[in-house]
């Protein structure tokens, strides 16, 4: 029958200011420290010295699946980690989130806390039910720092020895600790070393530090882990890619640790430590199925959150809900719903459909959803690598035509200057055009025109043609440069200036724009064409602005 929390915070509160009923930490002398470690032997074997452990996982290491594993060759277990304040605060959540039975010894109740009278106080509620009580100090995730406990608590060491100073004075079961390295060895060392005087009566010790989030990316250094054994006299458990029962003999010998834990690898395979299923067994998906049903079985035994049975089943299963995708739908839509009852009745119709298959593995399917996401993915891509084919391309072209746009910015600069004197010179024998040419406002373009071609020299030698951006402005009469090439612009009040010059003038200026725009430009407004008769206009001009 499932245990229920019965004891409130107020009992609670009152049984913490009970007297500890030894002589308490912090163990600061040889014999203080020597009495401490003998008790902590002494209850570790009092339990039967268990070496394989059920990790503590969020909403996976719930009783069923405690249960599970225990009936597989695990000898103890680690409830889920558990919010001390939430829990202290909230009966909804220790009604969710911890149950456990008669069986399910040896427990330890795992917490994650900052403040050691709120840890304190939850514990006293669930301390009979269990046979140690864990302090998370190696939960590595972001909502973990954002909390400010785990293993962001080895940022304030004075506060973690605060919190196991209190557990291990006010409460009647043993604190234990689950740690994680710092990068520097002998930094661990200590660390460990002060955990123990603290009263810390076992260590668990996982081989990653704080930034190794992704096992399957870092090796777990058990080298680190055994010279943390070697350097406490407390019980010690060792932690990191365990995923057979090979790797956790191989992880015992090589440490000298007094025991061995999983977590992902038992989510996967939960009769890991067990010897009648060796690794070797190739129908391993045949044994997950047979394990899911029992899981389902205790689950009824032990009623527990949809969420936590919808997660073991998809872990168990995956290969054959990859191969019957319309099971995995329905579970996916209807776990809800359908409670533990109806998973079983959707385990029995699964077996049914493998039995038809005459295979003891699955072939996994892809589903029509699948297929096109797939597709999409597969058309992103090629979209993708055509995007970079014609940045590349267009890259080289500017890259060619910026070295051409230099080349030439001299020469367009100077043949403006000729055509604008050539223009002005053949006004000046038009009797209507001279005193237009020899207004004040008329001068500047010319000039104008001629510093154009010295800023654009000087502008020639800065540019930076391996970026292909050439940004030279010279501000003369509307003439840019741009990164896409030279582009002449005569601006509209110059324009409208010149056309009323002389029609022989506004021709000329007319023609000179036309071939460097390749465009025609606006008409001359009415005034142009009441001027006096324009003379010759010069041939050699517009080739010149050629």
């Amino acid at each position: 029958m499932t245990a229920s929390v019965l004891e409130s915070p107020t009992a609670a509160a009152a049984q913490r200011d009970k007297p500890p009923q030894t002589a308490g930490p912090p163990h600061t002398d040889e014999a203080s420290l020597n009495a401490h470690v003998q008790r902590a032997w002494e209850h570790f074997r009092g339990l039967g010295s268990p070496k394989w452990y059920v990790a503590p996982m969020v909403d996976q290491s719930e009783l069923p699946f405690r249960m599970l594993c225990r009936a597989h060759g695990a000898q103890a277990a680690y409830t889920p980690m558990l919010h001390a304040r939430i829990f202290h605060d909230s009966p909804q959540y220790r009604e969710e989130h911890f149950s456990t039975c008669e069986g399910d010894r040896p427990l330890f109740i795992q917490f994650c806390a900052n403040d050691p009278a709120i840890f304190v106080a939850s514990a006293h509620m669930v301390q009979e039910h269990g046979d140690y009580i864990d302090l998370n100090l190696g939960c590595p995730q972001r909502i973990a720092k954002r909390g400010n406990y785990g293993a962001f608590l080895m940022d304030d060491l004075h506060a973690v020895q605060k919190l196991v100073l209190a557990a291990a004075t006010q409460l009647t079961t043993p604190v234990s600790c689950k740690i994680r390295l710092f990068p520097d060895l002998q930094q661990t060392i200590r660390y460990a070393q002060m955990l123990q005087a603290a009263g810390c009566s076992l260590l668990a010790v996982h081989g990653r530090t704080r930034e190794m989030k992704d096992a399957s990316a870092h090796r777990a250094d058990w080298d680190a882990i055994k010279a943390v054994r070697a350097a406490v006299r407390i019980p010690v458990l060792a932690n990191g890619d365990v995923r057979c029962l090979a790797d956790a003999e191989a992880l015992m010998r090589h440490t000298g640790a007094d025991g061995v834990m999983s977590a992902e690898p038992l989510l996967m395979n939960p009769a890991l430590f067990s010897i009648q299923h060796p690794a070797e067994v190739k129908s391993t998906h045949m044994l997950k199925f047979q394990l899911c049903q029992q899981y389902l079985k205790l689950a009824a035994q032990h009623p527990t959150h949809t969420r936590m049975l919808k997660g073991h089943v998809h872990k168990l299963l995956q290969g054959w809900l990859a191969e019957f995708a319309e099971l995995r739908d329905k579970i996916n839509r209807e776990a809800g719903s359908m409670g533990v009852h109806g998973l079983q009745v959707l385990m029995a119709h699964l077996g049914e459909l493998i039995a038809a298959t005459g295979r003891d593995h699955p072939v996994p399917k892809v589903c029509e959803r699948k297929a096109r996401q797939l597709e999409r993915e597969a058309a992103k891509q090629a979209a993708m690598q055509e995007q970079e084919r014609e940045a590349a391309a267009l890259a080289a072209v500017q890259s060619t035509a910026a070295a051409a746009a230099v080349g030439t910015v001299t020469a367009k600069a100077a043949a403006t200057v000729s055509a604008l004197q050539a223009a002005a010179a053949a006004t000046t024998n038009d009797k209507v055009g001279a005193p237009f040419l020899q207004d004040q406002q008329q001068q500047p373009v010319v000039q104008q025109a001629s510093q154009c071609l010295a800023q654009s020299q000087q502008q020639q030698q800065q540019l930076q043609l391996d970026t292909a951006a050439v940004d030279v402005l010279c501000k003369v009469s509307g003439i840019m440069l741009t990164k896409d090439g030279i582009v002449a612009r005569v601006a509209h009040q110059v324009t409208v200036l010149l056309l009323q010059c002389s029609r022989t003038g506004g021709k000329l200026l007319q023609q000179l724009l036309s071939v460097w725009l390749q465009a025609p430009l606006a008409p001359p407004s009415a005034d142009y064409y009441s001027l006096a008769k324009p003379a010759a206009v010069p041939a050699a001009v517009p080739a010149a602005a050629t």
